[in-house]
């Protein structure tokens, strides 16, 4: 195929994935300008190659990729810089992609010129929306990274452009086992042309694969590195003072709370664990100074708890819990005043993300 419009890479590491389906969705349903490359994630392309039906195995450029960490930012930065495509468009072995997807995403980057799509995403099934980013309600053309929240975004699924990559250097964090997308994607917002796609055919992520790396459990270092990373690099600490807030917000909330809140065993959080969960904690906030002034007062005990490797373990747990019961006045008020009408304070936090879904 001459140069395609887009280069899709779906990377795979063991043949009982549902590579098949995931190889149809795109061929059958986004095939036109797409050049579909299958990268073998330290498994022989023959194996692989073999669950794809002869139909669509011809249709295949199967490329082998090896290495010793169990994540797939190694196989995905192998294909992407195998592409040559306009637009490159990472996809997992066992999600896929509704018809039309690739096309609505190329018209949208066609209308508002943007070097970044950001796909709309459902889950399962049941086609279950995922409300992120909660971006503004009536967004037409580019986003702006701070007003629609892309921060909310840790995937990068839709278009990126081949040329905006090359621009910024931009590639997975290799060697991070979770989170290696998250320094990708805060780039990708806050330094290219970003658009997002609410109403079009979506990405759909699979619900069947046993072994998906993101839900495997592991140790907070290990679970957390990425945040270190992420604030390591000398262009994050470029960024004005709002966009570091924005980014630390988010990761407070998706990631720092939620690892609280899947260690429901007070036995987990041994000193070790509260020492490392303490460590993030600190690098939010030397990374942005104030950012925890829109957080909801039940945010900020967890947060406290966090900081502290000498609060129970218990009161830690309790506190994750409590921040979840949505609609509560401790879930919606602010320790500090400024943070409570703020676009990242609960009330219009909660209200985006209600209007998303």
């Amino acid at each position: 195929m001459a140069d395609p419009a887009v280069d899709v890479v779906i990377a795979v590491h063991t043949p009982t994935r549902p590579i098949a389906r995931a190889v149809a969705s795109v061929l059958d349903g986004n095939g036109q300008g797409v050049r579909l490359s299958v990268v073998c994630h330290n498994i022989d392309a023959d194996q692989i190659a073999a669950e794809v039906p002869p139909g669509h195995r011809e249709q295949v450029r199967f490329l082998e990729h090896r290495d010793s960490v169990r994540s797939a930012a190694g196989p995905f930065n192998a294909g992407m810089r195998a592409a040559d495509g306009e637009f490159v468009s990472i996809m997992g072995s066992d999600d896929t992609m509704e018809p039309g997807a690739v096309a609505s995403w190329l018209a949208l980057a066609r209308r508002t010129g943007a070097e970044t799509v950001v796909a709309r995403l459902v889950r399962g099934a049941r086609r279950t929306i995922v409300p992120t980013p909660p971006t503004r309600p009536r967004l037409r053309g580019l986003s702006d990274p701070l007003a629609d929240r892309l921060s909310y975004r840790s995937a990068p699924l839709g278009l990126v452009s081949t040329a905006a990559r090359a621009r910024l250097g931009a590639e997975l964090a290799e060697g991070l086992a979770v989170g290696d997308d998250v320094p990708y994607v805060t780039r990708l917002w806050f330094e290219s042309k970003v658009a997002v796609d609410r109403g079009g055919p979506a990405y759909v992520i699979g619900e069947d694969a046993a072994d998906r790396v993101t839900y495997a459990p592991r140790p907070i270092a290990v679970e957390l590195a990425f945040v270190h990373h992420l604030f390591d690099q000398p262009w994050f600490a470029a960024y004005p003072l709002r966009a570091r807030q924005a980014v630390a917000v988010k990761v407070a909330r998706i990631h720092l709370f939620g690892a609280v809140f899947h260690r429901q065993d007070a036995a987990i959080w041994t000193a070790e664990e509260r020492a490392a969960l303490a460590a993030v904690t600190r690098r939010l906030a030397e990374a942005a100074p104030g950012y925890e002034r829109v957080l909801s007062l039940a945010d900020r005990r967890v947060l406290d708890a966090a900081a502290d490797p000498a609060a129970l373990a218990e009161e830690l747990i309790a506190g994750a819990r409590a921040r979840r019961r949505h609609g509560r006045p401790s879930t919606v008020l602010t320790r500090d005043p400024r943070g409570l009408l703020a676009r990242e304070g609960p009330a219009r936090f909660m209200a985006a993300s209600l209007l998303v879904r």
